[in-house]
């Protein structure tokens, strides 16, 4: 199982960017999905989910309103949009899978998801 994140870069604030995490060896359709992001220094942080269906997305509270989360079944990938970055949002992405379904109260632990991504690079200049 592989999932490929990209579409990462150095975008200056108050640009747009749409990461891409793209499952090879696993069809996603039963999958929740998540978006984390780690900065250096500090720990990895929980930022977007969506439920297998994509009829449930929870997002962190420090991007709602400015990052969406989507899911094409049919392409086995996963997107996240992120409009209107800030500095504090650079960071490396991570994309991850997880068997059990997600919810509001799960969706936030690592530990939920049984794979991950390598992580695109997100540096948002002033």
């Amino acid at each position: 199982v592989q999932l490929q994140a990209s579409g990462g870069g150095l975008v200056q604030v108050g640009d747009s960017l749409r990461l891409s995490c793209a499952a090879s060896g696993v069809t996603i359709s039963r999958y929740g999905m998540g978006w984390f992001r780690q900065a250096p220094g500090k720990e990895r942080e929980f930022v977007a989910a969506i439920s297998w269906t994509g009829g449930g997305t929870y997002y962190a509270d420090s991007v709602k309103g400015r990052f969406t989360i989507s899911r094409d079944n049919a392409k086995n990938t996963v997107y996240l949009q992120m409009n209107s970055l800030k500095v504090e949002d650079t960071a490396v992405y991570y994309c991850a899978a997880a068997l059990s379904p997600l919810y509001y109260g799960n969706s936030r632990t690592t530990s939920v998801y049984e794979y991950w991504g390598q992580g695109t690079q997100v540096t948002v200049s002033s």
